[in-house]
């Protein structure tokens, strides 16, 4: 079937709850609204508020709650409404969520779901457009994923739901009306691994989330300049799947990492760190990042020109031509 990112995501929690009791979706405004994206609609009608239901507008205590609930058997997926909203629940998710398997030497696990919308590209200001991917990788104990594409949005939530760990599942908001081809029976690549969504020979852009379609159009402009771009999707960013970025960047011999967050400190310092510790002797341009500017998010007029486009990937690639032939 044909459906957008936010569908495949309402049919992948309709699915969870459908197979397994233990399944609860909770957050604010979740219920009969039915989310600010409208991922969870008719949830709430279908499953009933013991199943889905709204919270106080207070993050740290929906999951403080989950953390509870998943240490006595259920399986919580709470929504965080934005991005930034999320950062008053970072004490619980660091803290509690990450730590608890390593705390308890294995005994308790939390096999939890934290949905998080993120990234720009929707005419917001701060506090509703942050990329927040750095901090949740940094942190041990959690696995950190994001779909590019609707088949990912479906397969990898249903994953996460079941995988016996924590999952930061990242859902790039700027994607949400994406559509794409969803085959609910037909499962997807296991979420940890990387996908490679174009094949190319003269330099690899690894790209995740929202800019995995941005990669893919500047891949397409670059053809027409005569390189050939592969794009890699990462799809999982904490574990990081270095077979697959490897394989690809020892191939091409150049690669330039692309994402909506701010370049210092950000989550592509550490792609460009492991691509270089592990394909150094194959590399025949330092890798370079493109990302968005050192400053908090712009307001909606300037977006445009905060995120990374096709133009400034080109020009990334450009460099790699020219700089070091």
């Amino acid at each position: 079937m044909i459906a957008t990112m936010a569908a495949a995501l309402n049919a992948a929690l309709r699915d969870c709850l459908r197979e397994d009791p233990s399944v609860i979706v909770f957050g604010e405004d979740v219920g009969p609204l039915g989310g600010v994206f409208r991922v969870t609609d008719g949830l709430a009608r279908e499953f009933g508020e013991e199943r889905c239901f709204d919270t106080p507008l207070a993050e740290s205590g929906i999951v403080g709650t989950a953390v509870g609930m998943a240490m006595y058997g259920l399986r919580p997926v709470v929504e965080m409404q934005f991005d930034a909203f999320a950062y008053p629940a970072f004490e619980q998710i660091a803290s509690h969520v990450a730590k608890m398997r390593n705390r308890t030497r294995g005994r308790v696990a939390l096999p939890m779901v934290i949905r998080i919308p993120y990234g720009g590209g929707i005419g917001g200001v701060e506090h509703h457009c942050d990329s927040s991917e750095a901090y949740y990788t940094h942190t041990a104990g959690l696995r950190v994923v994001t779909p590019g594409t609707p088949a990912d949005a479906y397969w990898m939530l249903r994953q996460a739901v079941a995988s016996p760990d924590p999952v930061v599942f990242l859902e790039p908001k700027r994607r949400y009306w994406a559509r794409g081809e969803v085959d609910p029976a037909v499962p997807g690549t296991p979420m940890d691994r990387a996908v490679v969504r174009r094949e190319g020979t003269d330099v690899t852009l690894l790209a995740y989330g929202p800019m995995v379609q941005t990669a893919l159009e500047a891949a397409e402009a670059a053809a027409e300049e005569g390189w050939s771009a592969e794009v890699i999707d990462l799809r999982s960013l904490s574990p990081f799947d270095d077979e697959t970025v490897t394989a690809s960047v020892r191939r091409t011999g150049r690669a330039v990492v692309v994402h909506e967050a701010q370049s210092f400190c950000g989550y592509g310092a550490e792609v460009a760190a492991r691509v270089t510790e592990r394909c150094f002797h194959h590399l025949h341009a330092p890798v370079l990042r493109v990302g968005g500017f050192d400053i908090p998010y712009p307001p909606p007029a300037l977006e445009e020109h905060h995120l990374p486009g096709v133009d400034r990937i080109l020009d990334a690639v450009a460099r790699l031509q020219w700089e070091h032939a």
